[in-house]
């Protein structure tokens, strides 16, 4: 919450950080709002998406139900194995407290979250259908599961790896300063001859770049909580909860080391790809500070 405070108080605000330094300037919350109306919350399950994407198809003897088109693709190669361990832990842990579909309904505290989860925080998309109707073991599993992974796991892979790619603005440029040069013009003609020269002319100028570069949200606090991990390890009193939260620990261990192990294959090119950069950010653990890798439990920047 006071992220996403402060976010509103000078990131996202009208005259902050993204309208000074970022292309699309006073319209990029509006582009974001215009994105937003089609945003589906059951979309955000990453075998959902990757089908949505083109990137997968329906395979019910996979044991993610999905089949990728791009084998040597990292980020849903690691990112299945995460969510998978993510609505393993869910269910193991629903399993505990929730016998039938019938114990799911009659749970008011549940459904009066749901309701505000979906009624406030997402009141104009409220009415739409394909929202679960929180009636089932199945319906309170696959949410819960979306959300941990949308907090944790997919909000890692789109933020660790800012810094080491785009701490050279070079890499990444947030403004351009002049329009594409059209045919027979100056600035195309320094394009053809000097095309560095011109790149340099074009891209964000040194108060936008400083401005982006001390706002890259990439560093590990020295406190950092990790997915799999608790702060306080008597967070509950239920042995069974433990043990469950336990086994979801080890699982993401096992897949730390095979995600490791996958970086040094020589056959999966798409690891390193050209610049010869491992793909880390799904790592689930960290050291403090700007590592590219680490997810933390939730959020956090």
């Amino acid at each position: 919450m006071n992220i996403n405070g402060l976010a509103r108080q000078s990131l996202i605000n009208a005259g902050g950080i993204i309208e000074k330094s970022f292309l699309p300037r006073q319209f990029s919350v509006e582009m974001s709002s215009a994105v937003y109306k089609n945003w589906v919350f059951t979309d955000q399950a990453l075998p959902a998406d990757l089908i949505k994407r083109g990137l997968a198809v329906e395979d019910p003897s996979s044991p993610y139900g999905v089949r990728l088109v791009i084998d040597d693709y990292p980020y849903a190669v690691d990112g299945l194995e995460i969510w998978d361990a993510i609505k393993t832990w869910v269910q193991d842990y629903v399993s505990l407290y929730y016998a039938s579909d019938d114990e799911v309904k009659k749970d008011s505290e549940l459904q009066a979250w749901w309701k505000e989860a979906v009624e406030k925080g997402h009141e104009d998309l409220k009415d739409k259908p394909w929202w679960p109707k929180m009636q089932t073991i199945d319906d309170l599993v696959q949410s819960s599961s979306i959300i941990i992974w949308t907090a944790s796991a997919l909000h890692a892979a789109v933020n660790y790896g800012q810094y080491p790619y785009g701490g050279l603005i070079l890499n990444r440029p947030t403004v351009s300063r002049r329009f594409i040069p059209e045919l027979e013009s100056k600035d195309y003609q320094e394009l053809v001859t000097n095309p560095q020269k011109a790149y340099l002319r074009t891209i964000t100028r040194k108060f936008e770049a400083l401005v982006d570069l001390t706002v890259i949200l990439s560093r590990h606090a020295s406190d950092e909580v990790y997915l799999g991990q608790r702060d306080n390890p008597n967070w509950t009193s239920d042995s069974r909860a433990i043990q469950a939260f336990k086994k979801f620990g080890n699982k993401l261990a096992e897949i730390e080391a095979r995600i490791e192990q996958r970086n040094e294959e020589p056959s999966l090119r798409n690891r390193k790809g050209p610049a010869q950069m491992e793909y880390t950010v799904l790592l689930p653990t960290s050291e403090e500070g700007l590592t590219f890798r680490g997810i933390p439990n939730s959020i956090s920047i």
